[in-house]
């Protein structure tokens, strides 16, 4: 089932629209910037002239302080409009990105999500899930470390079937609401660089540093004391007691200096992803939802009281300013009177009555944000459905199935994987679209197992392990061959259709790394193996002596295959998927159109 855009009009209709009014509004706004710069710069100088003649006539100062009153009123309403600014520009990139992705013009923007690849797994660099133009790339909206941490998890691991209903129903819910995922992305700056929330989470969880009574008494007593030695030296004249207070007071600064850093070293590295954090649970408190998943999902963060949003900005505040204390100014100040030390004591009050709901409420946006990049590619593309899942299995079956990052002209092809048909080799020439078939069955499977819409008119399928040998790399500092690496990760496939739940297995040119007798056997002993065990899949090759494997599987497998045709001397090629095995090839062709002169002799 698809789902229409928001109030039936199409996403790039809409966000259009909603981009010519965020110009406008943004192109008047830079208007009123440089009105609110020049008159500024004019009070300036007034001020300056009005000093100038305080000297001579009393009555200037009225005048200097009625110049200050206005100069202050221009700081704070330049302040706001450059808040403002500085959020429509971020909704402003939103909408482009969003632009972008229907235009086909989205590679390169956003994150890549390269630091999620192991390269071990059995389909993520096969699939080019992660890395430049990837299918992270193109999906993911998170603002935060959590958000892209979820999205990275759901398109490495399938959710249990008894999951997948809630969260269709959750992107539904939440495709309908663009301006709610608008919200998000325009809540802050994206800050991912030096932020780690695990850290801030495990001090929540942790014991608190300086929970000791006496240190709290020492340092606000010390502090006290050095104040009072300020009094007294103003009073009496002498700095003696204020100096003996200093050197006992940067004493015992000294010995609390490694526990002060231990506790509010993890607070101030999370400084940055605070504020975000909080206007994304802020957002999320508000909103309200009608899927059960959501609202579930909402439940867990909303409690009685302060809100979690109200509250990880009220600790925002006193990450800022335990960080001020690194300043020069600040530092000295801070020895002498320990004020940094009085911000712990309040954080770790604060640690302990929130602390261990840290992680639920990290986990909560993350989720929200991996929803929400589901849902944009749901919103943004109504021709997509949402997979049923079936349980007969093992069962693949796709009507008008491409690949979801390909642009809207690729062509389409049906996909039928079940029992009686278990295993399709598929054979054509070069260029024909083979791999990016086999891409396309694999991204759609996985994007299926997250909850998501898939780029077919119909798609039905079993939960399915998807595993894939496409993209094997030979590695020169393990010694390991491209061979080697190819035939360990088929016995990785196989001991995986040992399982309970069905593999489907994508292979691409199989054994080409050896000769064509070793390679029939090799490929034949494979592919018997998988489907004895339950598994689907999907092997392309070159090598028309593979064809006759279906001869010998007892009627689990058919050939089917791309062509290619000569038009005025140009090969075409129509990318539609036909039954039976190719009848023509096209290196040599190939070979002359870039100037190799191959003869058939």
């Amino acid at each position: 089932m698809s789902l229409p855009p928001e109030d039936n009009t199409s996403a790039a209709s809409e966000y259009g629209r909603r981009l010519g009014d965020l110009e406008s509004l943004q192109g008047r706004d830079r208007h009123r910037d440089r009105v609110f710069g020049v008159s500024k710069l004019f009070i300036a100088m007034g001020a300056l002239v009005a000093a100038g003649l305080t000297l001579r006539y009393f009555y200037a100062v009225v005048f200097l302080a009625a110049l200050a009153i206005v100069f202050m009123a221009l700081f704070v309403g330049h302040e706001r409009l450059i808040q403002r600014m500085q959020v429509r520009s971020r909704t402003l990139r939103y909408y482009e990105r969003g632009m972008a992705r229907l235009n086909g013009t989205w590679q390169g923007r956003g994150a890549t999500g390269e630091r999620y690849l192991d390269p071990a797994h059995v389909y993520a660099r096969d699939l080019d899930i992660f890395g430049d133009a990837s299918l992270f790339q193109y999906l993911s909206t998170a603002l935060t470390q959590p958000g892209e941490e979820t999205l990275a998890r759901w398109l490495l691991e399938a959710v249990p079937v008894e999951g997948i209903a809630a969260r269709q129903g959750a992107i539904r819910d939440l495709a309908t609401r663009l301006n709610f995922r608008e919200n998000l992305a325009s809540a802050g700056e994206i800050v991912r660089k030096g932020v780690d929330p695990g850290m801030l989470i495990l001090w929540g969880e942790s014991a608190p540093i300086l929970s000791s009574r006496t240190t709290k008494i020492v340092t606000t007593v010390l502090g006290i004391a050095w104040l009072a030695g300020i009094v007294a030296w103003v009073i009496s004249g002498s700095p003696l007691p204020l100096l003996a207070l200093s050197v006992l007071n940067f004493a015992y600064a000294h010995r609390l200096h490694a526990r002060l850093e231990r506790a509010a070293g993890s607070l101030e590295k999370a400084a940055a992803d605070l504020r975000l954090t909080a206007a994304l649970l802020g957002i999320i408190e508000r909103e309200t939802f009608s899927s059960p998943c959501l609202m579930e999902l909402q439940a867990k963060i909303k409690r009685e009281g302060e809100q979690p949003s109200a509250a990880i900005k009220r600790l925002a505040r006193l990450a800022e300013a335990i960080q001020s204390r690194h300043s020069l100014f600040a530092r000295p100040f801070d020895l002498a009177t320990f004020w940094s030390a009085q911000l712990v004591f309040i954080a770790e009050r604060w640690q302990r009555q929130f602390g261990p709901l840290l992680r639920t409420w990290f986990d909560a946006v993350g989720e929200m944000e991996a929803l929400g990049s589901l849902a944009t590619l749901c919103y943004e593309h109504p021709e997509y459905v949402f997979p049923e899942f079936a349980s007969e299995a093992p069962l693949l079956e796709a009507v008008e199935m491409a690949h979801p990052l390909l642009p809207a002209s690729a062509v389409s092809n049906n996909v039928t994987l079940r029992p009686g048909s278990q295993l399709m080799i598929l054979s054509g020439p070069n260029m024909a679209g083979k791999s990016t078939f086999i891409r396309s069955v694999g991204v759609n499977a996985v994007l299926a197992q997250c909850g998501s819409v898939v780029r077919a008119s119909q798609m039905r399928l079993s939960p399915l392990r998807v595993a894939a040998s496409i993209c094997i790399l030979d590695s020169l500092s393990g010694g390991v061959s491209r061979f080697y690496a190819e035939i360990r990760r088929v016995k990785v496939i196989t001991d995986l259709a040992e399982g309970s739940v069905p593999v489907l297995f994508l292979l691409d040119e199989l054994l080409s790394g050896t000769n064509s007798h070793d390679r029939f056997i090799g490929t034949r002993f494979v592919l018997q193996q998988l489907v004895s065990r339950g598994a689907i899949g999907i092997v392309s090759t070159h090598d028309l002596a593979l064809a006759r494997i279906p001869d010998e599987m007892s009627g689990t497998a058919v050939n089917q295959h791309f062509e290619d045709r000569v038009e005025d001397g140009h090969l075409k090629f129509d990318y539609k998927l036909k039954p039976g095995v190719v009848q023509t090839s096209n290196a040599l062709t190939l070979m002359r159109s870039i100037g190799i002169g191959v003869t058939e002799s």
